[in-house]
């Protein structure tokens, strides 16, 4: 990937537009808690750099590792899956990538909020569940996850270890293969987010989407259903079992966003992938502020006609709703995109 010297892919004011989005207003107090592997030595530095290309306050260094006891305005505290300042993990870059995308999808939803980065020490399950279970203990309102692997049989014990926290809203990349379900997407304590092409049109929403063929979904092998999915009529006809994703966002690479990263790079670059989704969708669920009251990813199944329905698109061959975009629940695309934060 060639770095640009300006901005290319969407920017803040047009995620803001696309999703209707409250960023100018919401998200004081929150805490978007950002889980990735590895070390960026530059994750500040470049997420700063971000914001001051749009306009967005940049963020200062927290005076204390979890940043609802260091101050009451916005601040940055980066740590180890064990919650100290150092020694970081390996740089990588990589990952480095992957946290200059979260930290800026979050700072372009959400510009008041604050930001946990998280950085396990190697890509292992064990160490990113690790990383996300010090970042409910330091009190992150949301929890953002851009990572995947092959489910398993032990789903179920990383289900109970990791994921397992209530009154902190969970988000997951649902994967960029296309048809098919990777974990923690399956968890039934988190909101999977699949993946859209978004793209302006002259329609009264000024914006439109089709489900991104890239975006992971199907039918989860290891993990039930959580009961607020039963809420849905056409999953339980194709899929007895948890079903991927909830909800999604722009993850299209041909409609991408801005993303400025100088670690191993040298300027802006464009990234899609569902790992645009995860941060874009826990900075709206900061937004609404209510994520110590819902009940993990079950809220937007309460209230689908805030969302913006995606009804055309696939993903895969499967013949059915777990791969084709259709008229309220599908697989790559869950119940639809923000319009607002109603549905958070």
């Amino acid at each position: 990937m060639i770095p640009n010297a300006f901005p290319t892919g969407y920017g803040p004011t047009d995620l803001q537009s696309a999703y209707n989005l409250p960023s100018a207003t919401a998200g004081a107090g929150q805490v978007v808690g950002i889980v990735d592997a590895y070390n960026n030595p530059n994750a500040q530095a470049d997420m700063n750099t971000y914001r001051e290309q749009f306009g967005i306050v940049t963020l200062p260094t927290c005076t204390n590792p979890s940043p609802t006891l260091s101050t009451t305005r916005p601040c940055f505290s980066k740590v180890n899956q064990k919650g100290q300042t150092s020694p970081y993990p390996n740089d990588n870059g990589a990952w480095a990538q992957e946290i200059s995308l979260d930290l800026d999808m979050v700072s372009a939803v959400c510009p008041h909020c604050s930001i946990l980065l998280v950085e396990a020490t190697t890509s292992t399950m064990t160490d990113m569940g690790l990383a996300v279970n010090q970042a409910a203990s330091l009190k992150a309102t949301v929890i953002s996850n851009s990572y995947g692997a092959a489910a398993s049989h032990k789903d179920a014990t990383y289900d109970a270890k990791y994921f397992n926290h209530p009154g902190v809203a969970i988000t997951v990349s649902s994967g960029d293969a296309g048809y098919g379900v990777l974990y923690p997407a399956a968890s039934r304590f988190v909101t999977a987010v699949g993946g859209t092409s978004l793209n302006r049109s002259t329609n009264s929403r000024v914006w439109s989407e089709t489900a991104w063929s890239g975006a992971g979904s199907g039918c989860a092998a290891y993990d039930p259903k959580p009961s607020w999915q039963l809420l849905v009529t056409n999953i339980p006809g194709v899929c007895t079992n948890r079903a991927v994703a909830d909800v999604s966002a722009v993850a299209d690479p041909n409609t991408g966003v801005a993303v400025y990263d100088s670690y191993q790079q040298s300027g802006w670059l464009m990234f899609g992938g569902t790992s645009v989704g995860a941060p874009l969708i826990a900075s709206v669920y900061a937004l609404a502020g209510n994520a110590a009251a819902i009940n993990y990813g079950s809220n937007p199944y309460k209230f689908p006609s805030e969302l913006n329905d995606v009804t055309t698109g696939s993903n895969g061959p499967c013949g059915n709703a777990l791969c084709n975009a259709t008229s309220g629940w599908d697989g790559p695309t869950g119940l639809g995109t923000p319009n607002g934060t109603g549905a958070f």
